[in-house]
Protein backbone atom coordinates (compact mmCIF):
# COMPACT_ATOMS: atom_id res chain seq x y z
CA UNK A 1 0.00 0.00 0.00
CA UNK A 2 1.12 3.23 -0.91
CA UNK A 3 0.02 6.57 1.08
CA UNK A 4 -0.17 9.65 -1.29
CA UNK A 5 -1.39 13.29 -0.26
CA UNK A 6 -1.51 16.56 -1.94
CA UNK A 7 -0.01 19.52 0.02
CA UNK A 8 0.80 22.87 -0.83
CA UNK A 9 0.53 25.87 2.06
CA UNK A 10 -1.42 28.09 -0.39
CA UNK A 11 -4.83 27.49 -1.38
CA UNK A 12 -6.56 27.45 -4.67
CA UNK A 13 -4.03 25.21 -6.43
CA UNK A 14 -5.74 22.27 -6.75
CA UNK A 15 -5.30 20.01 -4.33
CA UNK A 16 -9.26 19.06 -4.29
CA UNK A 17 -9.39 18.60 -8.08
CA UNK A 18 -6.24 16.67 -8.27
CA UNK A 19 -6.24 14.43 -5.02
CA UNK A 20 -10.46 13.49 -6.52
CA UNK A 21 -9.14 13.12 -10.04
CA UNK A 22 -6.01 10.84 -9.48
CA UNK A 23 -8.32 8.66 -6.96
CA UNK A 24 -10.65 7.88 -9.13
CA UNK A 25 -8.65 7.36 -11.93
CA UNK A 26 -6.53 4.63 -10.05
CA UNK A 27 -9.51 3.04 -8.89
CA UNK A 28 -11.10 3.11 -12.92
CA UNK A 29 -7.98 1.42 -13.77
CA UNK A 30 -8.26 -1.17 -11.29
CA UNK A 31 -6.93 -0.41 -8.27
CA UNK A 32 -8.63 -0.43 -4.55
CA UNK A 33 -8.21 3.19 -3.55
CA UNK A 34 -8.96 5.05 -0.37
CA UNK A 35 -9.79 8.65 -0.65
CA UNK A 36 -9.17 10.95 2.76
CA UNK A 37 -10.56 14.22 3.20
CA UNK A 38 -8.03 16.02 5.80
CA UNK A 39 -9.77 19.68 4.64
CA UNK A 40 -12.24 20.97 7.25
CA UNK A 41 -13.88 22.38 3.75
CA UNK A 42 -14.53 18.78 3.17
CA UNK A 43 -14.38 19.93 -1.04
CA UNK A 44 -13.35 16.31 -1.45
CA UNK A 45 -16.22 14.74 0.10
CA UNK A 46 -18.58 17.27 -1.63
CA UNK A 47 -17.26 16.14 -5.09
CA UNK A 48 -17.24 12.66 -4.37
CA UNK A 49 -20.91 12.95 -3.80
CA UNK A 50 -21.18 12.12 -0.17
CA UNK A 51 -22.04 14.20 2.77
CA UNK A 52 -20.01 16.30 4.65
CA UNK A 53 -18.91 14.25 7.90
CA UNK A 54 -16.51 13.94 10.85
CA UNK A 55 -15.51 10.56 9.35
CA UNK A 56 -11.52 11.70 9.78
CA UNK A 57 -12.00 12.85 13.01
CA UNK A 58 -13.78 10.15 14.20
CA UNK A 59 -11.32 7.64 13.24
CA UNK A 60 -8.27 8.94 14.65
CA UNK A 61 -9.61 11.08 17.93
CA UNK A 62 -12.87 8.63 18.56
CA UNK A 63 -11.06 5.46 17.41
CA UNK A 64 -14.15 4.67 15.36
CA UNK A 65 -13.40 1.24 13.12
CA UNK A 66 -13.41 1.88 9.47
CA UNK A 67 -17.01 0.15 9.00
CA UNK A 68 -18.42 3.32 10.69
CA UNK A 69 -16.51 6.34 8.66
CA UNK A 70 -15.61 4.52 5.12
CA UNK A 71 -17.82 5.48 2.39
CA UNK A 72 -18.21 3.25 -0.79
CA UNK A 73 -18.42 6.19 -3.59
CA UNK A 74 -20.10 4.35 -6.21
CA UNK A 75 -19.03 4.27 -9.71
CA UNK A 76 -21.46 6.54 -11.40
CA UNK A 77 -19.96 8.99 -9.06
CA UNK A 78 -17.02 8.81 -11.12
CA UNK A 79 -16.58 6.88 -14.40
CA UNK A 80 -19.18 7.18 -17.41
CA UNK A 81 -19.03 3.08 -18.04
CA UNK A 82 -19.69 2.54 -14.24
CA UNK A 83 -19.99 -1.42 -15.48
CA UNK A 84 -16.72 -2.14 -16.58
CA UNK A 85 -15.39 -0.78 -13.25
CA UNK A 86 -12.64 -3.16 -11.64
CA UNK A 87 -11.12 -1.58 -8.55
CA UNK A 88 -12.89 0.47 -5.91
CA UNK A 89 -13.33 3.55 -4.32
CA UNK A 90 -14.16 4.44 -0.72
CA UNK A 91 -14.08 8.47 1.02
CA UNK A 92 -13.69 9.14 4.37
CA UNK A 93 -15.36 12.09 4.63
CA UNK A 94 -14.23 15.60 6.14
CA UNK A 95 -16.13 18.28 7.98
CA UNK A 96 -15.07 21.54 10.14
CA UNK A 97 -13.80 18.94 13.30
CA UNK A 98 -11.11 18.23 10.85
CA UNK A 99 -9.19 21.00 12.02
CA UNK A 100 -9.56 19.82 15.82
CA UNK A 101 -8.17 16.49 15.35
CA UNK A 102 -4.41 17.98 16.53
CA UNK A 103 -6.41 19.78 20.03
CA UNK A 104 -7.74 16.58 20.68
CA UNK A 105 -5.18 14.21 20.54
CA UNK A 106 -1.43 13.72 21.64
CA UNK A 107 -0.46 11.08 19.87
CA UNK A 108 1.36 12.43 16.55
CA UNK A 109 1.58 8.89 14.82
CA UNK A 110 -1.59 7.90 15.00
CA UNK A 111 -2.84 8.70 11.13
CA UNK A 112 0.13 6.34 10.40
CA UNK A 113 -1.19 3.79 12.60
CA UNK A 114 -5.03 4.18 11.52
CA UNK A 115 -4.10 4.35 8.00
CA UNK A 116 -1.91 1.16 7.92
CA UNK A 117 -4.90 -1.10 9.47
CA UNK A 118 -5.53 -0.65 5.24
CA UNK A 119 -2.43 -2.77 4.51
CA UNK A 120 -3.81 -5.71 2.16
CA UNK A 121 -7.36 -4.29 1.77
CA UNK A 122 -6.12 -0.63 -0.24
CA UNK A 123 -3.69 -0.80 -2.42
CA UNK A 124 -3.22 3.54 -2.89
CA UNK A 125 -4.35 6.30 -0.18
CA UNK A 126 -5.17 9.76 -1.70
CA UNK A 127 -5.38 12.33 0.97
CA UNK A 128 -6.86 16.12 0.27
CA UNK A 129 -4.96 18.49 2.48
CA UNK A 130 -6.12 22.05 3.58
CA UNK A 131 -3.72 24.84 2.99
CA UNK A 132 -3.35 26.10 6.58
CA UNK A 133 -0.42 24.17 7.96
CA UNK A 134 -0.82 22.59 11.38
CA UNK A 135 -0.13 19.79 13.53
CA UNK A 136 -2.30 17.51 11.31
CA UNK A 137 -0.14 18.62 8.85
CA UNK A 138 2.73 16.81 10.82
CA UNK A 139 0.33 13.76 11.10
CA UNK A 140 -0.22 13.47 7.65
CA UNK A 141 3.84 14.05 6.87
CA UNK A 142 4.61 11.18 9.28
CA UNK A 143 1.83 8.41 7.73
CA UNK A 144 2.81 9.47 3.65
CA UNK A 145 4.85 7.87 1.66
CA UNK A 146 5.06 10.43 -1.10
CA UNK A 147 3.61 13.93 -1.60
CA UNK A 148 2.60 15.65 -4.53
CA UNK A 149 2.92 19.29 -4.58
CA UNK A 150 0.42 21.06 -6.78
CA UNK A 151 1.31 24.94 -8.00
CA UNK A 152 0.39 27.47 -9.80
CA UNK A 153 2.97 28.93 -12.02
CA UNK A 154 2.53 32.55 -10.12
CA UNK A 155 5.05 33.79 -6.95
CA UNK A 156 2.50 33.62 -3.53
CA UNK A 157 1.83 29.94 -5.11
CA UNK A 158 5.49 29.51 -4.92
CA UNK A 159 5.64 30.61 -1.90
CA UNK A 160 3.30 28.05 -0.81
CA UNK A 161 5.30 25.34 -2.58
CA UNK A 162 8.87 26.66 -0.75
CA UNK A 163 6.97 26.55 2.89
CA UNK A 164 6.00 23.54 2.11
CA UNK A 165 9.33 21.43 0.86
CA UNK A 166 10.54 23.29 3.91
CA UNK A 167 8.41 21.61 6.46
CA UNK A 168 9.00 17.90 4.33
CA UNK A 169 12.32 18.54 5.18
CA UNK A 170 12.07 19.62 8.96
CA UNK A 171 9.84 15.96 9.23
CA UNK A 172 12.62 13.63 7.71
CA UNK A 173 14.94 13.91 10.94
CA UNK A 174 11.73 12.45 13.09
CA UNK A 175 11.35 9.63 10.74
CA UNK A 176 14.69 8.79 10.37
CA UNK A 177 14.91 8.11 14.40
CA UNK A 178 12.03 5.96 14.12
CA UNK A 179 13.31 4.05 11.47
CA UNK A 180 10.86 5.04 8.54
CA UNK A 181 11.46 5.79 4.86
CA UNK A 182 12.48 9.41 3.83
CA UNK A 183 9.50 11.03 2.55
CA UNK A 184 9.60 11.14 -0.89
CA UNK A 185 8.60 14.11 -3.66
CA UNK A 186 6.75 12.15 -5.73
CA UNK A 187 6.17 15.23 -8.39
CA UNK A 188 5.51 18.85 -8.62
CA UNK A 189 3.03 19.72 -11.00
CA UNK A 190 2.21 23.38 -12.31
CA UNK A 191 -1.25 23.59 -12.75
CA UNK A 192 -3.74 26.54 -14.94
CA UNK A 193 -0.71 27.18 -17.18
CA UNK A 194 -1.61 29.40 -19.71
CA UNK A 195 0.72 28.80 -21.91
CA UNK A 196 0.72 32.33 -24.19
CA UNK A 197 1.19 34.11 -21.14
CA UNK A 198 5.09 34.95 -20.57
CA UNK A 199 4.96 35.10 -16.38
CA UNK A 200 3.80 31.49 -16.45
CA UNK A 201 6.46 30.34 -19.24
CA UNK A 202 9.18 32.53 -17.40
CA UNK A 203 8.30 30.86 -14.04
CA UNK A 204 7.52 27.04 -15.61
CA UNK A 205 11.48 27.09 -16.63
CA UNK A 206 12.60 28.50 -13.40
CA UNK A 207 10.16 25.82 -11.82
CA UNK A 208 12.30 23.28 -13.53
CA UNK A 209 15.68 24.91 -13.64
CA UNK A 210 15.48 24.46 -9.85
CA UNK A 211 13.56 21.12 -9.50
CA UNK A 212 14.78 19.59 -12.58
CA UNK A 213 12.91 15.81 -13.61
CA UNK A 214 10.62 16.18 -10.37
CA UNK A 215 8.47 18.76 -12.11
CA UNK A 216 5.89 16.80 -14.33
CA UNK A 217 3.94 18.28 -17.48
CA UNK A 218 2.03 21.36 -16.77
CA UNK A 219 -1.69 21.11 -16.86
CA UNK A 220 -3.47 23.55 -18.59
CA UNK A 221 -5.87 25.66 -17.84
CA UNK A 222 -9.52 24.91 -19.35
CA UNK A 223 -12.74 26.18 -18.26
CA UNK A 224 -14.13 22.59 -18.56
CA UNK A 225 -12.42 21.73 -15.42
CA UNK A 226 -14.50 24.71 -13.48
CA UNK A 227 -17.69 23.81 -15.56
CA UNK A 228 -17.28 20.15 -14.27
CA UNK A 229 -17.34 21.13 -10.70
CA UNK A 230 -20.15 23.20 -11.01
CA UNK A 231 -22.13 19.83 -11.94
CA UNK A 232 -20.54 18.64 -8.99
CA UNK A 233 -18.58 16.09 -11.42
CA UNK A 234 -15.38 15.11 -12.17
CA UNK A 235 -13.97 15.66 -16.36
CA UNK A 236 -13.96 12.31 -16.69
CA UNK A 237 -17.75 12.38 -16.41
CA UNK A 238 -18.60 15.60 -17.39
CA UNK A 239 -16.34 15.16 -20.73
CA UNK A 240 -14.48 12.42 -20.87
CA UNK A 241 -13.21 12.93 -24.36
CA UNK A 242 -12.00 16.77 -23.63
CA UNK A 243 -8.86 17.40 -23.67
CA UNK A 244 -8.56 18.16 -19.73
CA UNK A 245 -9.33 14.23 -19.68
CA UNK A 246 -6.88 13.69 -20.99
CA UNK A 247 -4.67 15.84 -19.14
CA UNK A 248 -6.09 13.97 -15.99
CA UNK A 249 -5.35 10.49 -17.85
CA UNK A 250 -1.85 11.20 -18.06
CA UNK A 251 -0.99 12.47 -14.73
CA UNK A 252 -3.17 8.94 -13.11
CA UNK A 253 -0.87 7.09 -15.56
CA UNK A 254 2.28 8.93 -14.58
CA UNK A 255 1.61 8.00 -10.66
CA UNK A 256 0.69 4.07 -12.08
CA UNK A 257 4.19 4.01 -13.44
CA UNK A 258 5.46 5.11 -10.21
CA UNK A 259 3.78 2.63 -8.31
CA UNK A 260 4.61 0.04 -10.37
CA UNK A 261 8.31 0.71 -9.99
CA UNK A 262 7.81 0.95 -5.99
CA UNK A 263 5.92 -2.36 -6.44
CA UNK A 264 9.18 -3.74 -8.26
CA UNK A 265 11.63 -2.20 -5.61
CA UNK A 266 9.65 -3.63 -3.02
CA UNK A 267 9.46 -7.29 -4.66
Amino acid sequence: MRVITLLNEKGGVGKTTLSTHIAAGLAIRGHRVALVDADPQGHATFMMGADKAPGLYDLLVREAPYRDVMRVVQPEQYSNEPDTITGSLFLIPANVEVRTIPMNTSNVMVAQERLRELEGTIDVVVIDTSPTPSLLHAMIYLASDSIIYPTKLELLSFDGLLESLKHRQMIQGQRQQMGMAPLEVMGIVPVMYRSKTVVHNHNLEALKERFGTSVWPAIQQRTIWTEAANERQLVFTYQPESAASKDAWDLVKRIEGAMAQWSEKAG
